[in-house]
């Protein structure tokens, strides 16, 4: 019988350390080496050790069976110390009933509304650029997702003052999460300026929260906004109940969290390809110019910006912001042939299915015509971005039309380029995204006054 002692381990683990060091030097390289060495590869990360899947099925597997494969192990022992309970961190058992609630929220009949915000957002900033100026461009895409969360969130219910101290703490959690997730106790509980500020931004994230939405149960007011969707939830299946305070702002925590930094690092990972593509960019150019000819994108646009959108599909693909995910079983079960006990924990990350070369022909090559309807599709289990089974995003076309409204603005009034000596290192982060990159702005189109 095969077992977990029999899943390969992956080479050049150090002592104490594990393969720590090349996840945090070069994670993409580390992760696609190892469907080399089998479907299932064990990995050590410090003291911790990873059973890491390389398989798309036993992927899906375990994104399928969320009850056996539950959210657990030290990313989610992490961000459980943020967003507590919510529905992207809480358990099996609790996740259910959340989903039913929070679901509604993210409804097609919403998200004209929630575009239309989108939209003044995105115009706003891509008309404050200047020919030549030069973008941070993971720090403009962060400025323009932050400015969208927050205001689909809240509407325009909050002053300036709070809006900055909610996005000054996201940032802060957001830089130290990944570095967090590998400290070792007791190093975690040091008074480090790190460990200290992490510590505070958590906590004024939460206090800012709970003090919203105390305001808003006193008001009764509906903001037409995701607040106000939230607070109005009832679960049929509990006799109507709705959600705490606390399940609301861990689930508001979990909406900035995951809505604002993986739209960023999509958009900066597609204008970046875009200007080492030529060919691609001239064809989006065509479409945008023919839709827009330099106005904002808006919701009314989309059917018709079906480029823009498989450029945004394969950057997804190449480039995917939610990478790295961690499991906990909590029945002995099989996986690939192996006896895994309850309590191992499991690794599993979107990286490696989309650049599975069986999976996906010349799997480092931006293709944007890969997802044509026109041609042979990639297998089903192929593309993960956003998960799937019952713990798929439930924000995943929220994220796509915002994804898709900010590339086609951006690109039908602006052509950005590459400052000479460009280097791409990943950050390290919960997301996948380059530290920096300067990019010059080239104006393509005068945006309608």
């Amino acid at each position: 019988m095969r077992t977990l002692h029999s899943i390969p381990t992956a080479p050049r683990a150090l002592p104490l350390v594990g393969h720590l060091l090349p996840l945090l030097r070069n994670p993409t390289a580390f992760l696609s080496s190892l469907p080399a060495h089998g479907d299932l590869v064990k990995v050590r990360v410090g003291p911790f050790p990873l059973v890491v899947v390389c398989d798309p099925n036993l992927t899906h597997q375990v994104l399928l069976d969320d009850r056996t494969f539950d959210k657990g192990g030290p990313m989610y022992d992490r961000a459980r110390e943020v967003s507590g309970k919510g529905i992207g961190t809480s358990m099996h058992a609790e996740h259910r009933r959340l989903r039913r609630l929070v679901q509604p929220s993210f409804h097609p009949f919403r998200l004209p509304g929630y575009a239309q915000t989108m939209t003044a957002h995105i115009d706003a900033a891509t008309t404050s650029w200047r020919p030549g100026q030069i973008l941070d461009v993971p720090e403009e895409m962060m400025t323009i997702t932050s400015e969208i969360a927050i205001a689909t969130l809240f509407s325009d219910s909050l002053p300036r003052d709070e809006l900055d101290r909610l996005l000054d703490a996201g940032r802060t959690l957001f830089a130290g999460f990944y570095k967090r997730m590998f400290l070792m106790p007791p190093l975690d509980r040091l008074p480090t300026p790190g460990n200290r500020a992490y510590t505070r931004a958590r906590d004024t994230l939460h206090e800012t929260c709970g003090r919203i939405i105390a305001q808003r149960r006193a008001d009764g007011t509906d903001h037409d906004d995701l607040l106000s969707a939230l607070l109005a939830a009832r679960d049929a299946d509990t006799d109507g109940q709705g959600m705490t305070d606390a399940e609301i702002i861990d689930t508001i925590v979990a909406i900035l969290l995951a809505g604002i930094e993986t739209t960023a690092s999509a958009l900066t990972w597609a204008l970046d390809l875009l200007a080492q593509h030529p060919k691609i960019e001239r064809r989006l150019h065509d479409e945008v110019d023919t839709v827009l000819n330099g106005a904002p994108a808006t919701h009314a646009d989309l059917p018709q910006l079906l480029f823009t959108n498989r450029v945004i599909t394969e950057t997804l693909r190449l480039r995917p912001p939610a990478w790295f995910f961690t499991r906990t079983v909590t029945a002995d079960t099989r996986l690939g042939g192996h006896l895994l006990p309850a309590g191992t924990s499991v690794a599993y990350s979107s990286y490696i299915v989309h650049h599975r070369p069986d999976l996906h022909a010349q799997p480092e090559e931006f293709d944007a015509d890969r997802w044509d309807p026109q041609r042979p599709q990639p297998p089903r289990n192929s593309l993960i971005p956003f998960a799937a089974g019952a713990r798929k995003c439930p924000g995943d076309h929220f994220a796509m039309a915002e994804a898709t409204l900010a590339l086609a603005t951006i690109t039908t009034r602006w052509r950005l380029e590459h400052s000479p000596g460009t280097r791409r290192r990943p950050a390290l982060s919960i997301t996948l995204r380059p530290r920096k990159l300067p990019m010059r702005t080239r104006p393509r189109a005068v945006p309608p006054s």
